[in-house]
């Protein structure tokens, strides 16, 4: 039997909301078909947004939504995303299968799908191709109230208040797609783009700057030296990409639905290269930042297999499955054990591209097992850490790709109630769980799990093939509660204490 032990009086940290954030990039079926339909189109939709995918989205309460992307951030520029849209440009979409963007899905369209679900605003800005008189333009456009020139457009343009930004990313992965730079010269170029970044009218806008790809450090450190030599004021956040590949190799990546239990255990384990990254950057970050003012941004994360067979390769469409899950599950539980430093984290990608949530196909649309998961996880947002630990063993069919069996994290809400995830990485074993609450008396007890094959997904002819049921074989005595969990799960649990 494994012991989990919790501390309620011992708080670690505060669990931002933005953990549990989004991604949605002008690629594939994304926004178009998957958000955005148009006013005119027969799907019912409330000002172009999806009536359907909004609802399900809402359901889950996104804290954040990151736009316009990813690599097509570089290559954007935004004047050509508003006024009439007969009038808008076209452009071909270079990095995301080279269909043509009409720009129908522009400014005004992003902050009124941001209205409905209730959630804050993540804007990329362009640096890869766009200069800076463009990127300042496009805060003022948004953000700024008075009589000035982009202020005006806006109001000729239908929105006469400004609206809020709450986060602006200063160039993407500015080491690759976003220009091929040195992480010098990037340093440079974020000093003197963000300055122009304004903070109007009092609504101050954290200003993002572009961290590393997975394990490369040298960019971290030498971000960071450039950026805090003469001065330091003028960052408030690093972000970090990292994919779980189940090969590790960008070329063939594996298949979303056929693999095998090694393929599981390789996979699981990719993920958990995350924590690693977390402490190694973090570490860097603590030279520069002690205090922990500048806070590690994970943009871009999740599952990236092959695209499904038959699929426009450039629209990086795949399945979700039980596997995915979990990669959903240990994820969310490091963010949650890292918050003192991860102050956000935006899964890639919200709808039909990648580790979605929501796949649609025409007027159908159902959710993915990822969707379950952050729906069972979001308990956490705005919660407090709380001290805790799992005892763990070490499973899988091969010992170099063996995992812990078991994850965890755990927070306290505003209402005093315990939250407590776990993941069962197991295929074959449950494990039995004596969970143990320092100081405490534990009142009552409720859970949900999902569980399933390895390889159950969900599918537009059987929507709910994969879904959430209530977990009730709990007993609670003391300080004390008994379970077990399944294999191949995620657990949520609630707990009240007396």
């Amino acid at each position: 039997m494994a012991k989990l032990y919790v501390n309620p009086n011992v708080k670690k940290g505060h669990i931002n909301p933005e953990l549990q954030g989004h991604f949605s990039e002008h690629l594939g079926r994304c926004i178009y078909e998957g958000i955005y339909v148009g006013e005119d189109f027969q799907i019912p939709n409330v000002n172009g947004m999806r009536i359907d995918v909004v609802e399900a989205l809402k359901e889950i309460h996104v804290p954040v939504l990151r736009w316009p992307g990813g690599c097509f951030a570089d290559e954007y520029h935004w004047k050509d995303g508003i006024g009439p849209k007969a009038g808008r440009k076209k452009m071909i979409n270079t990095h995301w299968g080279g269909v043509v963007e009409d720009n129908s899905f522009g400014t005004h369209e992003f902050m009124e799908l941001c209205r409905q679900l209730g959630c804050k605003t993540y804007i990329n800005g362009n640096m890869g191709s766009g200069t800076v008189q463009e990127m300042s333009e496009w805060v003022e456009y948004m953000t700024f109230e008075g009589v000035s020139p982009m202020a005006d457009l806006r109001k000729e343009n239908g929105h006469e208040a400004a609206w809020t930004v709450d986060y602006f990313g200063v160039g993407n992965e500015n080491w690759g797609c976003g220009g091929n730079m040195r992480p010098e010269f990037y340093g440079d170029m974020y000093r003197r783009y963000q300055t122009y970044v304004r903070n109007y009218n009092g609504k101050p806008i954290s200003k993002i700057a572009c961290g590393a790809n997975a394990a490369d450090y040298h960019w971290t450190d030498k971000v960071l030296e450039t950026v805090f030599d003469h001065g330091s004021g003028f960052m408030n956040g690093l972000s970090l990409h990292y994919y779980t590949l189940p090969t590790g190799n960008w070329s063939k990546k594996g298949s979303a639905l056929e693999f095998d239990e090694k393929d599981w255990y390789r996979t699981l384990k990719q993920t958990l290269v995350m924590e690693d990254l977390i402490r190694n950057h973090g570490a860097i970050m603590d030279r520069y930042d002690p205090k922990k003012k500048i806070g590690m941004i994970i943009d871009e994360w999740g599952a990236w297999y092959d695209v499904e067979p038959g699929t426009n390769p450039g629209f990086l469409y795949q399945q979700s499955t039980m596997r995915d899950a979990l990669v959903a599950g240990i994820n969310l539980n490091l963010f949650n054990k890292h918050c003192d430093r991860v102050k956000m984290a935006n899964i890639a990608q919200m709808v039909n591209v990648l580790q979605a949530l929501i796949l649609t196909e025409g007027a159908k649309m159902l959710k993915t097992p990822t969707w379950h998961v952050f729906h069972m996880y979001q308990y956490h947002q705005d919660g407090d850490l709380v001290d805790s630990y799992v005892e763990t063993k070490g499973v899988g069919i091969e010992e170099d790709v063996k995992v812990p069996n078991l994850t965890e994290s755990v927070s306290i809400s505003g209402d005093g109630k315990l939250h407590v995830t776990m993941t069962n990485l197991s295929l074959e074993e449950s494990c039995e769980i004596e969970g143990v609450f320092v100081e405490s008396k534990v009142n009552t007890v409720k859970g949900t799990v999902l569980t399933g094959d390895m390889r159950a997904h969900n599918t537009f002819d059987a929507p709910d093939s994969v879904h959430t049921e209530d977990f009730t074989s709990i007993a609670a005595e003391g300080d004390r509660i008994r379970f077990t969990m399944p294999p191949c799960c995620v657990l949520h649990l609630e707990v009240e204490l007396a």
